[in-house]
């Protein structure tokens, strides 16, 4: 086992860091799906500047393809410099600092101070989908692992973390575009009167394969129902920055419009149409919101957005009949085409 002390990094691999940065003439700006647009060996993440998603840069690494301690050390050089690029940032604060590395039997094991833990729910959910992707790449590595002042990383509900691999996350790039999905959707709205929850499934027929059940749940929601027995909780002109999910606890990132009030439907519905919609998905345990990446907010009077919510039944009040929905003609109708991309 070989332990790499991050303070003696070689610092080649940031000069070479710059040179290539250098010489890449574009780059592709992603949401949490990761998709990629330029061919290249190797990827670099970084978050973008609204620290809402992703951003990824081709890289041509100095070090040989099969020499997988030095594949580590050069990316994590990478990682821990961040760019001087103006629409990337670094992954973490300042404060927060990789001491260590430990690579045996495939797994790499990061160490990070006691700042890392500091991070807001949004940027270390992105943080760390970054440096599982980034790290992955090479060949050798089939896992990392978190740790956080020598102990293992927790999620959001206090459990461990443990080993993430490329099954970790929920984008499905690779996928054929345009090809068409079904997906069978239970989605939460507002009752006519705004007191409780009406369920609608929505048997949503869509034209990308690029997107998580997670943002399809949540496109459909803003788009609001289809039948007459029920109305959009969360209110109009609401737009969706991202959406991520990671051991269980999703978190939803929505513009400013999020917080316009309508007070005929009440606080707990708006919350709850969100919460329960997702909670329908497998993947998703609790759910967080966010407003412009920020949840230091309380929504109305009662409801913090620090909170991770579980769904609740006791506000469903009836169901409504099963419908088909073709989101692409949905989107056409209302100008709001939605390629997932």
């Amino acid at each position: 086992m070989n332990i790499y002390n991050i303070e003696h990094r070689n610092h080649r691999h940031i000069f070479l860091y710059f040179i290539v940065l250098a010489a890449v003439f574009s780059c592709l700006v992603i949401g949490c799906g990761n998709r990629k647009a330029e061919t290249s060996e190797y990827y670099i993440y970084y978050l973008n500047q609204d620290n809402t998603g992703l951003e990824l840069v081709g890289y041509e690494p100095e070090t040989e393809a099969d020499d997988t301690e030095g594949l580590i050390e050069e990316f994590l050089a990478l990682i821990d410099e961040g760019t001087d690029r103006v629409e990337y940032q670094k992954l973490y604060p300042e404060k927060v600092e990789l001491d260590r590395y430990e690579y045996s039997e495939n797994r790499l094991n990061l160490y990070f101070n006691a700042y890392y833990s500091q991070m807001d729910v949004v940027q270390e959910a992105l943080c760390r989908e970054a440096i599982v992707e980034t790290m992955l790449q090479i060949t050798g590595i089939t896992g990392v692992s978190f740790f956080v002042d020598n102990e293992p990383l927790c999620d959001a509900n206090g459990s461990v973390v443990g080993v993430m691999t490329l099954d970790s996350f929920v984008d499905n790039p690779g996928e054929e575009l345009n090809d068409i999905q079904v997906a069978d959707l239970t989605l939460y709205f507002a009752s006519l009167d705004g007191t409780s929850l009406v369920s609608e499934t929505q048997h949503v027929h869509y034209y990308s394969s690029n997107i998580s059940a997670e943002k399809l749940v949540m496109e459909q929601l803003l788009k609001g129902p289809v039948s007459d027995n029920a109305q959009s909780a969360i209110p109009d002109n609401t737009g969706l920055i991202g959406v991520s999910v990671l051991d269980g606890a999703c978190m939803v990132n929505l513009d400013e419009n999020f917080l316009s009030q309508n007070y005929d439907i009440q606080e707990e519905v708006v919350i709850y149409s969100i919460v329960n919609s997702l909670s329908e998905l497998s993947t998703v345990d609790t759910v967080q919101i966010a407003v412009n990446g920020e949840n230091n907010i309380v929504y109305r009077q009662d409801l913090s957005l620090q909170e991770f919510y579980t769904a609740d039944s006791d506000l469903v009040t009836q169901e409504v009949e099963e419908v088909d929905v073709d989101q692409e003609e949905q989107s056409e109708k209302e100008g709001l085409l939605d390629t997932g991309k």
